[in-house]
C-alpha cells in the first residue's frame, strides 16, 4: 500500500483550516453565506471532487483487483455529497442575486448560461482531440455525437448540462411569473421533473446516463428556498444551534450507512436483471441519498457559521472551480491504469501519492489557461455585464 497518499489527508486539513478563525460562544461568522465564504467552501470541495475521481480510478471495487491501490477509498462513494454543496450554492446565489441586483434578468442568458455552455463545449473539444490522439476509432455518427454533446466526450461534464437547464427554468419562471413564490415553485418543479425523468432512464451512453446526473440536484432547490427564507431560518438556527448541530451529525452518521444499504439492496441498476420495479428501486436509492446530502450540506454550513475559513489556496481554487472541475478528469485518465476504459493510458502511475501530484500539477495550470481562454471569448474584463 502507498502510505504517502495519507499525507494528502493532512494537506487537505491544512488547506481548509489554515487561517481559519473560530467564533467564540454567542458570536457568529455573520458572513458565512457571503460570496467570498461560499467561494472558499466551493474551492475546497473542488479539490475533494478531484480526490473522488482519483479514488474511483485507483481503488474503486469494480476494477480488476490487480489495479486497485488503496488510499483514497473514503472518497470513492461520496462524490455526490461534494457536488451537492456546489448545487446548493448555485441555487442560493441565483435567488440572492435576483433579489439584490437591479434588472438582474437582463442579459441573464449571456451572463449565467453562456459561460457554462462554452465550458461544456470547450472541454468536450479538448477531450475529443485527446481521444483521437489516444487512438479511439470513430465513425461519422460517433464524431457527430461527441461534437454535438449528445454523448459526453468529457464524462464529468453532466454538471454543466444540468445547471443551464435549472438556470433557464429560473430565468423563464421569474421573467414571466410576477409573484416570486410561484416563480420559485415553478423553478423547483423544473428540478423535480428533471430528477423524475432521470429515474426512468436506464444507464446508457447519452444524457441522463446514470444516477449521478440527478442524485444531488435537489440541493439546487434547497439553496433557492434557503435564500428565500434566509433571515428567519438563520435566526431560528442560531437560537437552537447545539440541537441542530447534533441533529446534523446524527443524521449524517445514521443516514449514510442506511443509504449504502438501500443502494446495495435495491440498486440503481435494476435494468441489468430486467427488474420490473427498477424505477421504484431507483426512487428508494435516491431518497436515501437525498437524506444524506441534505444532512451533509446542513452540517457544512452549520460549521461555517462558527468557523470563518479563508486563505490564498481556497481563494485561488474558489475562483477556478468550474474549469478545474471540468479539466482535472483528463489527467486522472491519462495517468491511470487505462484511458476511459478504452486503451492503456499514456503512462500508468501506480504510486497514488505521485499520481495525485501529477494530476494536481497539470490540472491547475490547465484550468488557469482554460479560464483565460473562456474569459477572452466572453469578453470578461473588458466590459461588465
Amino acid at each position: 500500500m502507498d502510505k504517502l497518499v495519507y499525507l494528502y489527508y493532512i494537506v487537505l486539513f491544512v488547506v481548509l483550516f489554515w487561517g481559519a478563525k473560530v467564533c467564540t460562544k454567542k458570536t457568529w461568522n455573520e458572513d458565512f453565506m457571503s460570496l467570498s465564504q461560499t467561494k472558499y467552501v466551493q474551492g475546497f470541495f473542488a479539490i475533494c471532487v478531484m480526490l473522488h475521481h482519483a479514488g474511483q480510478k485507483t481503488c474503486a471495487p469494480w476494477h480488476n483487483p490487480y489495479f486497485i491501490v488503496h488510499g483514497l477509498d473514503v472518497f470513492v462513494p461520496i462524490g455526490y455529497l461534494f457536488v451537492s454543496v456546489f448545487l446548493f450554492c448555485s441555487g442560493y446565489g441565483l435567488f440572492k442575486s435576483y433579489k439584490q441586483k437591479e434588472n438582474y434578468l437582463q442579459g441573464f442568458v449571456k451572463r449565467r448560461i453562456l459561460p457554462l455552455v462554452l465550458a461544456f463545449y470547450s472541454t468536450g473539444l479538448i477531450f475529443f482531440v485527446v481521444r483521437l490522439l489516444m487512438g479511439e476509432k470513430m465513425d461519422g455518427a460517433q464524431i457527430f455525437y461527441y461534437l454535438s454533446g449528445a454523448q459526453l466526450c468529457n464524462p464529468n461534464a453532466w454538471y454543466v448540462i444540468a445547471l443551464p437547464i435549472f438556470y433557464l427554468g429560473f430565468y423563464l419562471a421569474f421573467k414571466f411569473i410576477k409573484k416570486d413564490g410561484w416563480a420559485l415553485f415553478t423553478t423547483i418543479l423544473v428540478v423535480f421533473v428533471y430528477t423524475l425523468i432521470g429515474t426512468f432512464v436506464d444507464h446508457n451512453d447519452w444524457w441522463m446516463r446514470g444516477e449521478w446526473w440527478y442524485n444531488s440536484v435537489h440541493l439546487f432547490s434547497v439553496g433557492l428556498l434557503f435564500a428565500r427564507f434566509e433571515k428567519p431560518v438563520i435566526a431560528h438556527v442560531k437560537k437552537f444551534y447545539p440541537l441542530y448541530l447534533t441533529l446534523a451529525v446524527i443524521g449524517l452518521v445514521v443516514f449514510y450507512p442506511l443509504s449504502e444499504y438501500a443502494q446495495n439492496a435495491f440498486s440503481y441498476y435494476g435494468e441489468n436483471w430486467h427488474a420490473p420495479d427498477k424505477v421504484q428501486r431507483r426512487w428508494i436509492g435516491l431518497r436515501s441519498q437525498m437524506a444524506v446530502s441534505c444532512a451533509f450540506v446542513f452540517l457544512v454550513f452549520l460549521l461555517n457559521m462558527k468557523i470563518r475559513i479563508g486563505n490564498k489556496v481556497l481563494q485561488f481554487m474558489g475562483a477556478l472551480t468550474l474549469e478545474f472541475y471540468l479539466i482535472h478528469g483528463l489527467f486522472v485518465e491519462l495517468f491511470g491504469f487505462d484511458f476511459l476504459e478504452m486503451r492503456p493510458s499514456i503512462h500508468y502511475i501506480r504510486n497514488v501519492a505521485l499520481y495525485l501530484l501529477v494530476v494536481i500539477v497539470l490540472s491547475v495550470p490547465a484550468a488557469v489557461l482554460l479560464q483565460k481562454v473562456h474569459n477572452m471569448i466572453l469578453g470578461v474584463g473588458k466590459k461588465k455585464c
